[in-house]
C-alpha cells in the first residue's frame, strides 16, 4: 500500500500538469489521418494516431470543417484517460477547443467514473479535494481562432435512416447484427414493392476498430462486404513508460467506440449507432472507497444515458424541422448474458469461427480465437452449455473448458463465492449461478458431469 502511494503521490508532483494541446487531421490516399498531442509537462509527449478507411472526399466536404473540427476534438477528449492515467497529473488543460462549464462537469464525472477499476488496482483515492480540475482557458478562442464546440450537423445535412454497428466478433455483436437483419427481411417480393421512400431503411453496415483476422471472418461469415476500419494507433511512449513502472490500468474503451462511432455514421451517412451492450453490465464487481466499480461501466445504462445527452447537445444536435440526428442506443439492453448466449445458438454457421476471448485482442498478443483459462472463455462455456451439444460445444471451444481444473477459483468468483467478480465483461452473479444450474442439470442428465461441475 505504501509503494503505491509513494509512486501516486510522486508522479503527480513530478508531472502537475496534462494538456491537450492540439488535433491534426488531413486526407491522405482515401483515408482520414487523424493525430492528437498531449502534453505532460515538463518532458512526456504523446501522438496517438486514428485512420479511418476509404473515406469518400465528398462526405467531408458536405459534412463541413466546423462540425469535423468539433467531432475531431471531441475523439481526443476522450482519447486522454489512456494517457493521463500515466502520471495522473491534478490538472487537465484543454488547449485544443472549448469546454463549456457543463461540459468540464460532464469529462470530470466520465474520468472519475470510468476510472473506477483503474483506481481500485492502484489504490487511489478519488475523492480528495483537487484530486482532479479540469481547465479551459477563457480566451482560448481569441488565442486559436477554434470554436466553441458547441456545433450541430448543418441544417442542410440529414442522415440516411440506416443502421452501423460497433462490431469486434463476439457473441453480443452477432446476436445484434443477426437480429437486425431479420426484422428488416421483407416477408415477400410483394411487401417491399413501391416503397421507394424506404429504400435505405434496413441497410446495415459494421464499424471495426482494428479487427483482428478472427473479426475479419467473422465479417465474411456475416455477409458484410465493406465495413469501415479504423485503426487505433496508441503511441509507443506509453507502452514505454508502462514497462518503466508508470501508473497504468483499465480505461473505458467503450466510451472511445462512442465518441468514433459518432463520427463514423456522420462521414459515412448512417442515423442509427448500434452498440450490443446488455443489461448485465450495469451490475459492479467490487466496492471500494464507498462506491461500486464496474469493468463495464462504459456499457451500463448510465454511461449510454448520459452520452446520448451530450452527443445531442454537443455533437450531433437534433436537425430542423423534426429530422433528428444521431440515434445512439444498445439493442440488447433489455437482455441478460445467459439470454443472448440462448440467442447466439440460432446462428451455428458462426461456431467455428466467432470469439468472445480477449486475449488475443491485447497488444502484442496471438491471434487465438479462445485461451480456455481466462474468467470471459469460462463465463462464455458457462452459459452456453446449457443449450449446445458437446460436439458444437467442441466446434466452438475446442476443448472441454470445465474439464480446467486451474479454473475453480474463477469458477466461485463468478457465482459469488469468495473473489469479487472478475474484472471481464461477464455477466452477473445471479446469471452465473443459474448457468451453473442448469449446466449441471444437463451434465446428470447425459451421465457424464465435468470436473468444475462436481466442485460447486
Amino acid at each position: 500500500m505504501r509503494n503505491y502511494k509513494a509512486k501516486f503521490k510522486n508522479l503527480r508532483k513530478r508531472y502537475p500538469k496534462f494538456i491537450y494541446q492540439d488535433y491534426l487531421y488531413n486526407l491522405k490516399g482515401g483515408n482520414l489521418e487523424i493525430s492528437f498531442l498531449f502534453i505532460i509537462e515538463p518532458n512526456i509527449q504523446f501522438r496517438p494516431t486514428l485512420i479511418i478507411k476509404n473515406i469518400d472526399k465528398s462526405r467531408i466536404k458536405k459534412t463541413g470543417k466546423e462540425v469535423l473540427a468539433n467531432l475531431i476534438f471531441h475523439l481526443g477528449l476522450i482519447e486522454i484517460p489512456t494517457y493521463w492515467k500515466t502520471t495522473c497529473s491534478p490538472e487537465i488543460i484543454i488547449k485544443a477547443g472549448y469546454l463549456d462549464k457543463e461540459q468540464i462537469k460532464w469529462w470530470k464525472n466520465l474520468i472519475i467514473k470510468g476510472m473506477g477499476q483503474f483506481f481500485y488496482e492502484n489504490k487511489i483515492d478519488w475523492r480528495k479535494p483537487n484530486f482532479i480540475k479540469i481547465i479551459c482557458p477563457k480566451n482560448l478562442t481569441e488565442q486559436s481562432g477554434k470554436k466553441s464546440t458547441i456545433v450541430g450537423i448543418l441544417p442542410e445535412f440529414e442522415l440516411k435512416n440506416r443502421y452501423l454497428v460497433p462490431f469486434a466478433g463476439g457473441r453480443d455483436s452477432i446476436v445484434t447484427l443477426e437480429s437486425l437483419k431479420s426484422s428488416f427481411a421483407p416477408a415477400s417480393a410483394k411487401a417491399t414493392a413501391g416503397k421507394k421512400a424506404s429504400e435505405d431503411k434496413g441497410k446495415i453496415n459494421c464499424f471495426s476498430v482494428n479487427p483482428t483476422k478472427i473479426t475479419q471472418n467473422v465479417l465474411k461469415i456475416a455477409g458484410i462486404k465493406k465495413p469501415i476500419i479504423v485503426k487505433r494507433i496508441i503511441d509507443g511512449k506509453l507502452l514505454a513508460l508502462n514497462k518503466k513502472g508508470y501508473l497504468n490500468g483499465h480505461t473505458p474503451f467503450t466510451a472511445v467506440l462512442s465518441f468514433l462511432s459518432v463520427l463514423c455514421a456522420v462521414l459515412f451517412n448512417y442515423k442509427h449507432i448500434v452498440f450490443s451492450n446488455e443489461k448485465s453490465a450495469d451490475e459492479g464487481n467490487v466496492r471500494y472507497l464507498s462506491r461500486m466499480i464496474n469493468h463495464q461501466w462504459a456499457k451500463s445504462s448510465e454511461f449510454e444515458k448520459m452520452f446520448k445527452n451530450y452527443s445531442k447537445k454537443y455533437l450531433a444536435k437534433n436537425l430542423p424541422a423534426g429530422r433528428q440526428g444521431i440515434n445512439y442506443f444498445s439493442y440488447l439492453r433489455r437482455y441478460g448474458e445467459l439470454e443472448i448466449s440462448k440467442m447466439l445458438t440460432k446462428y451455428p454457421q458462426y461456431f467455428s469461427v466467432f470469439s468472445s476471448c480477449n486475449a488475443s485482442m491485447r497488444i502484442g498478443a496471438k491471434q487465438i480465437r479462445w485461451c480456455g483459462n481466462c474468467p470471459k472463455c469460462l463465463f462464455v462455456y458457462l452459459t452456453l452449455y446449457p443449450f449446445l451439444s458437446k460436439k458444437e460445444l467442441m466446434k466452438i471451444f475446442g476443448k472441454d473448458i470445465f474439464e480446467n481444473k486451474k479454473l475453480l477459483p474463477i469458477m466461485k468468483s463468478l457465482i459469488g463465492q469468495g473473489r469479487p467478480k472478475p474484472f471481464e465483461c461477464v455477466g452477473t452473479k445471479k446469471e452465473s449461478q443459474m448457468s451453473l444450474k442448469l449446466s449441471l442439470k444437463k451434465a446428470k442428465k447425459e451421465g457424464e458431469i465435468p470436473f468444475l461441475l462436481t466442485k460447486i
